[in-house]
């Protein structure tokens, strides 16, 4: 009887082991490019008809050559025509948060409805090419997890979490009755939100960097000096101090990463060079001294062709649409100290508080054939882009090669009908001409 027992545990559980056994993983899935004409995001010239292999999330195999492959009835061909096969766009200055609601609504609103225009607005931003952006400053952490599992359609997101501030400076949206701050009391709705962190000394500097960091920051973000949109801060105004800026820093290169920062003048800039900064967001009114110092350093320019209806955004006659209206004449002279120098300039857009401009987020790419050829532009917002994005280091959520098509590279793919490097403006309507949108492998978008 004992042993009939034992033999009979041993049938019971071993039908048990069958029921939770693990899956045997399926072969990775197989998509293959016949006759495109790549632009790799590296030169600005397309090659002559080739075949592209996808295995998995990656790119296997580029040949001019037919490429032999048994194709599944899961995997895909997708025969090219000759169009144009290149990487998917990269925004280095993106706000998940921030772009659909107005400002009111995203210190007032609730949070549960703004996490849920946020995803309806990531699956657009995917959906318009950009298959990676950079957030600097707003908390996404939730929506880059939910993208991230397949829950919401979207970009891959490399987040700073909350931007870093000071008191009074540029993401200090407090009201007058808000203040005294006193030290433990109850946090601003900013705060409360992850949207924006106050620190007023090099202590308290540490303590939200290493938040952040906790939260899974990829980088980290400060504004070093006053913006546009915050009530109270003037756009003159140098605001963290060098021993601030340099704490930030330190905290963030204890974890491998960099910092970026919001700064707009000279003093800010040459400021948070002094500390340590990697890149600067903006730029607008620097001098040609800076200009020279960031080339010197080799410190990244992380800036935006701003279009005068971003003004709009505020009140008309407000104090917040004159800053910006200042700020926008500044561009054409940063663009051009940038070329002059040859500043290492990234692409982004800053879009905050308009759904209207984020429909034409190719059109600010565009823009940039004031200064740039169409495939120079095109660089900046794929190859050159990605090159900043590694300055994450170990941080990076998504290692592999992004802002390429080379063999080895992560599939983050646009099939554009025409060529983008001879027109532009291709990318200003992407529902027409972008035919096919490929993210780590998978097709969100095929009209062939």
């Amino acid at each position: 009887m004992v042993v009939r027992a034992f033999t009979v545990l041993a049938a019971v559980l071993g039908l048990f082991g069958t029921a939770f056994a693990q899956p045997r993983s399926a072969e990775p899935s197989l998509i293959l490019f016949e006759n495109v004409r790549v632009f790799d995001g590296k030169s600005g010239s397309l090659s002559a008809n080739t075949n592209v292999l996808i295995r998995g999330n990656t790119i296997e195999k580029i040949s001019k050559d037919p490429i032999p492959v048994n194709l599944s009835a899961s995997d895909k061909r997708i025969v090219g025509g000759g169009r144009t096969l290149m990487p998917g766009l990269i925004d280095m200055h993106w706000h998940a948060m921030m772009v659909r609601p107005t400002l009111p609504a995203l210190l007032t609103g609730d949070i549960g409805h703004l996490n849920l225009m946020a995803g309806a607005e990531a699956t657009d931003t995917l959906m318009r090419g950009f298959t990676t952006v950079r957030d600097v400053g707003g908390p996404v952490f939730g929506l880059k997890r939910a993208i991230d599992e397949g829950i919401v359609t979207g970009p891959r997101i490399y987040p700073s979490g909350a931007v870093i501030t000071v008191t009074s400076g540029h993401g200090d949206f407090r009201q007058p009755f808000e203040v005294p701050r006193a030290l433990g009391a109850t946090q601003s709705r900013g705060e409360q939100l992850g949207a924006a962190m106050i620190a007023d000394s090099p202590d308290e500097v540490r303590v939200r960097v290493r938040e952040q960091l906790m939260l899974g920051a990829t980088q980290i973000k400060l504004t070093a000096g006053g913006g546009v949109a915050s009530p109270h801060s003037p756009l003159d105004a140098s605001t963290f101090t060098e021993a601030e800026l340099r704490a930030a820093v330190e905290a963030a290169e204890n974890w491998g990463t960099y910092v970026t920062v919001h700064a707009y003048t000279s003093v800010s800039i040459q400021r948070a060079i002094a500390a340590g900064v990697k890149c600067i967001e903006h730029g607008h009114l620097m001098d040609q001294r800076t200009a020279e110092l960031m080339a010197e350093k080799g410190i990244w320019l992380s800036t935006q062709a701003f279009p005068d209806e971003l003004a709009n955004a505020f009140p008309p006659g407000s104090l917040e649409s004159i800053k910006a209206r200042v700020v926008f004449a500044g561009t054409d002279r940063t663009f051009e100290l940038a070329k002059k120098h040859k500043i290492k300039t990234a692409f982004g857009t800053d879009i905050l508080f308009s759904p209207q401009l984020a429909q034409r987020h190719g059109t600010l790419l565009a823009k940039l054939v004031r200064w740039y050829t169409p495939a120079e532009a095109l660089v900046m917002a794929t190859g050159t882009n990605a090159e900043l994005l590694g300055l994450s280091g170990e941080r990076n959520p998504y290692p592999g090669k992004l802002g390429v098509v080379e063999e080895g590279a992560l599939a983050d793919l646009l099939l554009v009908d025409g060529d983008p490097t001879a027109n532009i403006t291709l990318i200003e309507d992407p529902a027409k001409n972008f035919v096919v949108i490929v993210k780590d492998g998978k097709v969100y978008k095929n009209t062939l």
